[in-house]
């Protein structure tokens, strides 16, 4: 009697905790997973120290900017063409080249800053080239995971890849400014090189994974970004992933609205922007942490659809609010609704998409997420000089709930889009 009474309990707990089946099943899915949440840390360590190296340098806010556009050009840029690639060569060929070029450049950053280089440009054109080299890498190593993986273990897989995504967000620029601190910027980069070898060494272990051949055996050829575009225009649940989340990252993105929102609203001061900028990343986190609960959902585009408008509730009620606490508390719930849309996104996106395509659309899916919360940072900037913050926010938030609803309206197949039978 006492057994039955006291099992339940800790399955009970797993049923919700984040799903570790993928990295128990699948040796190489554990090394690529342990290998990218190593190196992410590491790069947003680098990304900071450049940017306290740049500011250093200069003394210039607008120079400091100028980091962000040198790597959103060439994540554009390139995000498409490196899914291109990715659908033409071996993907493990692939991810070993760029993490390589990756690894090099954190060298080079190193070197330059053990000589005492003080030459702003030599940043800039390095952080362009990381940028080249995340674009080429990503679509690789992402497009592999579903031939590692039985389809009904990528929602969890998808969950501890978002889980490292926003830790490395969260954690990444605390530990470099710590460490710039105490022995200065060459120390960051070194670190990050050596983070590097982690991801070397699982791209390394992993099997040739040339794209899969095509219906009738043949091998896929050439890959082009216009025929991944012509693809997406004619599959309408894989089309709308991408537009539910400019929806939300676009008409409901407060992130540049922050540095007047905590004087405005909650006198605060830096301090308060650092607790702001933090929130969505910690709800990201706990929502990854308590992921277990994902992989038994199986109407994928339902979920997407109530994660956004989760999302741009959250946002909407962060705008009519004047207490900093609960402020807090909404900006994590939205960044818990977008960690779990993400998941639901990728899944869709790995799930509905033939083999020889899947490089192309992680292409698209990256220039989405570099460009959609840039694009919403202007509107909302936008909006705030036109109107007033609060209508930026509030108004933001009701407009992505809004947006979401036509759309669900507009294409009613997506609401019943099944994991068991997908369809793209």
């Amino acid at each position: 009697m006492s057994d039955v009474a006291v099992e339940p309990r800790p399955a009970r707990r797993s049923r919700f905790l984040a799903d570790l089946t993928p990295l128990r099943s699948s040796v190489d899915f554990r090394r690529l997973w342990f290998g990218q949440t190593v190196s992410w840390i590491g790069q947003q360590m680098t990304a900071l120290a450049v940017s306290l190296q740049v500011y250093a340098i200069t003394g210039s806010t607008f120079s400091v900017g100028m980091v962000g556009l040198c790597s959103l050009v060439p994540l554009v840029v390139f995000g498409l063409y490196g899914g291109a690639v990715a659908d033409t060569v071996d993907r493990r060929a692939l991810g070993l080249v760029s993490a390589t070029g990756a690894t090099l450049l954190s060298v080079a950053l190193a070197t330059a800053a053990l000589l005492g280089l003080r030459e702003v440009w030599l940043l800039y054109t390095v952080v362009a080239l990381q940028a080249v080299c995340f674009a080429m890498n990503s679509p690789a190593r992402s497009s592999m995971i579903p031939r590692l993986l039985p389809k009904e273990q990528l929602p969890a897989a998808n969950a501890l890849s978002s889980l490292t995504t926003n830790l490395g967000l969260m954690g990444g620029p605390m530990l470099g400014g710590a460490i710039v601190g105490l022995w200065g910027y060459q120390a960051a980069y070194l670190i990050d090189v050596v983070a590097f070898s982690g991801s070397l060494y699982a791209m390394w272990r992993l099997p040739s994974m040339r794209p899969e051949a095509l219906d009738g055996g043949k091998a896929p050829g050439r890959a082009s970004v216009r025929g991944g575009l012509r693809f997406l225009a004619t599959r309408p649940n894989v089309r709308l992933t991408f537009l539910v989340d400019l929806a939300a990252m676009v008409l409901a993105q407060p992130r540049a609205l922050f540095p007047a929102v905590a004087g405005l609203w909650f006198g605060g001061d830096t301090k308060t922007v650092g607790l702001l900028v933090a929130a969505p990343a910690v709800g990201a986190v706990l929502g990854g942490l308590f992921s277990g609960w994902l992989g038994r959902i199986h109407r994928h585009g339902l979920a997407v659809l109530l994660s956004v408008v989760a999302w741009g509730t959250a946002i909407a009620v962060f705008g009519l609010t004047r207490d900093l606490w609960l402020g807090l508390l909404f900006l994590a719930v939205a960044g818990c609704a977008d960690s779990i849309s993400a998941v639901f996104r990728t899944t869709m996106l790995q799930t509905a998409t033939p083999d020889d395509m899947r490089g192309r659309l992680q292409g698209v899916f990256i220039v989405v997420v570099a460009g959609g919360p840039r694009l919403g940072d202007f509107l909302a900037g936008s909006v705030a000089d036109l109107a007033s913050p609060r209508w930026a926010v509030f108004g933001g938030g009701v407009a992505c709930v809004v947006a979401v609803a036509l759309i669900a309206l507009k294409w009613r197949g997506f609401a019943r889009y099944d994991a068991r039978s997908p369809q793209p």
